[in-house]
């Protein structure tokens, strides 16, 4: 098992220092889900489409802060973001994807994308389904092209 990269020598947590990295194009997908009674999704399925894009442009602005939420986050010049909603029978599976033309990975805006996604659908429907889960919070898909 490596070392953890935000940890040095001495055990202080630090920020990597990437300054003498190429810079590359990379990608990174996350996907959250929130688990609700079947009733819920219905309803949720029920709204007018143009009502999921809160929940999107949600997810956009905070992946957009990552760096300012996750205290050793590089900031990054994103290139590109999407949050995709799908309503299930009884969940509504979110997935965000990343992408930036840098020296490290875009995994933790993706990541914060799919939390704050699923944390807006979670207050939506809140106020009629008390048993609400955010689960399966996960990075599924990572990539990076040489430069």
């Amino acid at each position: 098992m490596s070392e953890l990269s935000h940890v040095d020598e001495a055990g202080a947590v630090r920020m990597v220092d990437v300054g003498d990295k190429p810079v590359s194009r990379r990608r990174a997908v996350a996907r959250a889900e929130v688990r609700m009674a079947p009733e819920t999704a219905r309803q949720l399925r029920e709204l007018p489409k143009g009502d999921a894009l809160s929940t999107q442009i949600a997810g956009i602005m905070a992946a957009k802060r990552a760096a300012e939420l996750i205290p050793l986050c590089h900031p990054l010049p994103l290139t590109h973001l999407a949050v995709e909603l799908e309503v299930g029978d009884a969940e509504v599976t979110i997935l965000a994807t990343a992408e930036t033309t840098a020296q490290t990975g875009v995994e933790m805006e993706a990541l914060t994308a799919a939390s704050v996604a699923a944390l807006t659908v979670y207050d939506m429907a809140k106020a009629v389904d008390k048993g609400l889960e955010i689960t399966g919070v996960k990075l599924v898909e990572k990539t990076k092209q040489a430069p």
